[in-house]
């Protein structure tokens, strides 16, 4: 039995494994535990391993690798239409092992630890200001209802609560007050948090040399080229800018039939967060635009002009991302046009 091809559905605890041979026929079948899993696969003759881009799964991409295996990660969508009949875990090892056969099949590049890194500190900052702005609305609410009301903003919170607090002449009860105050505590204690992290993004950022590069482009900051570097890994994965651009769901959907190109809005695929980082950029570079006249600046504010703010800030989105894909892919630095 000669095991060519293994598909594996990835869990966390108990995995299921499917193997093929050279024809493509089902020669293994098995429901493996994490411990286990590591050690099977370690004694299968090198082949290529197909698996789901899940929880864990650049995890395993690197572990399998290492071993002298060839991984294949794949978007769960691209999986499902292989899956046949109900839905279980064999069936879905099965639609793996089908899809990763497929030669037009795309693959998710596997990620570096480093990478993994870059893109954690950037999920627990998103979390802390969610949490943020979810608390100074909910005070900007609870003051509501005693009739006061703030000035709109996490500064007017900050500034007029503890005199809020102090003012005995307002409707506050002593127990929202108290209420208040801890509300204030906790609100306090998340902005240096979010700092820390901010600097440790700021240190990686000034580490990196193609995150300087990127930050040559107007719209680049920080934030967004520290994501944009470590979500995209080795940019020549791409074929060019535009697949770029099309997997961060930059590009208008299609909707063409019988020879008839129909263009929707864009596509909004991919990472919601850094398609955010990438259209607020865009949206600072399109206001600078106005007081300038270089060529960008120039079509920038023709665009606006004609479509609006916010389609042109898209649209300086897509050719940012782009131009990023250059500079990433052929290592090298931006030359602004006159």
């Amino acid at each position: 039995m000669t095991i060519t091809t293994l598909s594996i559905d990835l869990a966390k605890h108990v995995f299921h494994v499917l193997g093929a041979d050279r024809r493509g026929r089902i020669v293994l079948r098995k429901m493996l535990t994490r411990k286990r899993l590591a050690q099977f696969v370690c004694n299968l003759p090198p082949c290529v391993i197909g698996m789901e881009a899940c929880a864990g799964a650049h995890y395993w991409a690197r572990k399998f690798e290492s071993m002298g295996h060839t991984v294949h990660l794949m978007h769960p969508r691209f999986v499902k239409p292989y899956v046949k009949t109900n839905k279980n875990d064999f069936n879905d090892a099965e639609g793996i092992l089908e899809a990763v056969g497929r030669p037009t099949m795309r693959f998710v590049a596997v990620n570096t630890p480093e990478q993994q890194d870059v893109q954690a500190l950037h999920r627990v900052r998103r979390r802390l200001v969610k949490q943020r702005t979810a608390l100074t609305n909910q005070i900007h609410g609870l003051l509501h209802e005693y009739g006061v009301a703030l000035a709109r903003g996490r500064a007017s919170v900050r500034r007029a609560l503890p005199a809020l607090l102090e003012d005995g002449d307002n409707e506050l009860t002593p127990a929202m007050r108290r209420l208040l105050a801890g509300c204030y505590e906790e609100l306090c204690a998340l902005a240096p948090r979010i700092e820390t992290i901010a600097n440790e993004i700021k240190t990686v950022f000034r580490a990196r040399e193609d995150c300087r590069r990127l930050s040559e482009v107007e719209g680049y900051g920080p934030l967004t080229s520290t994501a944009l570097s470590a979500a995209v890994g080795d940019a020549r994965t791409f074929k060019n800018g535009r697949q770029m651009a099309a997997w961060l769901g930059l590009v208008p959907q299609q909707a063409s039939s019988g020879g008839r190109t129909v263009l929707l809005g864009i596509s909004k695929r991919g990472d919601p967060y850094l398609r955010t980082l990438l259209i607020e950029g865009a949206m600072s570079a399109v206001r600078a635009a106005a007081t300038k006249d270089d060529a960008r600046s120039r079509w920038i504010n023709a665009l606006r002009a004609r479509r609006g703010v916010k389609i042109a800030a898209v649209a300086v989105a897509n050719k940012n991302a782009r131009i990023a894909w250059a500079l990433l892919a052929k290592g090298r630095s931006y030359r602004a046009v006159t």
